[in-house]
């Protein structure tokens, strides 16, 4: 048995036209991006100048790695360009290498910074016989821990996703719902670096668990639905006797969120825009509640995120379970009775070390924690935004079983 809150309207749209954005949001825009590029500018001429000028490799090396690192640094905002032109292999090669090099350059600016830290300590309490040599050494350093880093930060990112279990006990959980088993999966990203087969391992992965219930807590895409129909045609195999269920993260927004929602109920999946289900089994019942992603009221003010009107009229003494994108969304369900947030977004860090920026911008960066009160899981993503690189935490699918409290 099923309940539904009041229904929406799936727009078929791609996304807002430009012209309809605000002015003084695209000038925002523009100017954060060119101090970013500035930024990302400066921080390529550090590491010319200490992995390639100071080392003095001599010509024509030098020239070479300097003449490289502004071509790979060129590549960044190409490649992000790239990924909205269309999909020839030469934009899928200049997307591969960018975000490739993104990534590299990441850890590349880390190992090069805690090598001149340590290089400086070197020279405090110890004598530097040869300046260029110790240059050389240093470079060759950085590199020799960089580059095998690389190489298992990619295996791990494209590799199969790994199962946490989890038990979460609930208050007023009947019987019949004991042992209930929720598989969440989130932030898979399909788009210019992962396609179908990608996804198809995944479904196959949720489905041999055998769940009770599906939880898709968003970011399933980067791209348009006009460009990516046929890549997500695999998700329509998810199967769970007590539903399957989606809700918007951010990524959608950059790409239509609206349309991607007509499209994801299309595939078989139940959308959750701010509303809820009821589930139900051998007497006893569990609410499924879904809100749009907390930036999603920025590019299509229908699509702000409620959780008080998803939780409207959600029966009382019966356990709550909240599907949100961010773990932040659980300052906005504060006080609603939520006995469970299952969130992602956070990739729990990805990769290191980027995962120590996140706490800027969200409360908790993976597994259970409380938050205002709520209770949140949050999933680090079976997928992988941006570098097809993951050093630290491993892709994940959640197996999250309910007990009676």
């Amino acid at each position: 048995m099923s309940q539904l809150s009041p229904g929406v309207e799936h727009e078929q749209q791609d996304g807002i036209p430009l012209s309809q954005v605000p002015v003084g949001l695209i000038i925002r825009g523009l100017m954060a991006m060119l101090f970013a590029v500035g930024v990302v500018a400066g921080l390529h001429g550090y590491l010319g100048l200490r992995l390639v000028w100071e080392p003095g490799w001599g010509q024509p090396w030098t020239a070479l790695g300097l003449g490289a690192l502004g071509l790979l640094f060129a590549s960044i905002p190409l490649g992000f360009m790239a990924s909205r032109w269309r999909p020839t292999w030469l934009n899928r090669a200049l997307y591969w290498t960018s975000m490739l090099w993104l990534g590299a350059f990441g850890l590349l600016l880390s190992a090069t910074v805690v090598a001149d830290l340590l290089g400086g300590v070197w020279r405090l309490v110890g004598e530097v016989p040869d300046a260029l040599a110790f240059a050389r050494t240093k470079a060759l350093g950085v590199l020799a821990v960089v580059v095998p880093a690389l190489g298992f930060a990619f295996r791990t990112a494209r590799g199969r996703a790994r199962v946490e279990r989890i038990q979460i006990p609930m208050a007023h959980l009947g019987p019949g719902l004991h042992g209930a088993r929720v598989v969440q999966i989130s932030d898979v990203h399909i788009g210019p670096t992962l396609d179908r087969h990608f996804l198809q391992r995944v479904v196959d992965q949720v489905n041999a668990l055998k769940p009770d219930l599906i939880a898709v807590t968003g970011d399933l895409v980067d791209g348009s639905v006009r460009a990516l129909r046929e890549e997500m045609t695999p998700l329509s195999g998810l199967k769970a006797p007590l539903g399957v269920y989606y809700v918007t993260g951010n990524h959608e927004y950059y790409h239509g969120g609206a349309a991607w929602s007509a499209e994801v109920a299309r595939l078989g999946l139940t959308v959750l825009r701010n509303e809820h289900r009821v589930v139900e089994r051998a007497g006893a019942r569990l609410t499924v509640a879904g809100v749009t992603d907390v930036e999603g009221g920025r590019v299509d003010p229908s699509h702000m995120c409620r959780p008080d009107l998803a939780l409207a009229g959600a029966p009382e003494r019966v356990p709550r379970l909240l599907l949100a994108h961010q773990p932040r969304a659980a300052f906005l369900a504060r006080g609603l009775g939520v006995d469970l947030q299952l969130s992602g977004h956070t990739h729990g860090g990805q990769l290191f070390p980027f995962m120590f920026l996140v706490k800027l911008q969200q409360p908790v960066i993976r597994g259970l924690a409380m938050i205002a009160g709520v209770r949140v899981y949050t999933h680090r993503g079976t997928g992988y935004w941006g570098p097809p690189l993951r050093l630290g935490p491993a892709p994940e699918i959640a197996e999250v079983t309910l007990v009676a409290q």
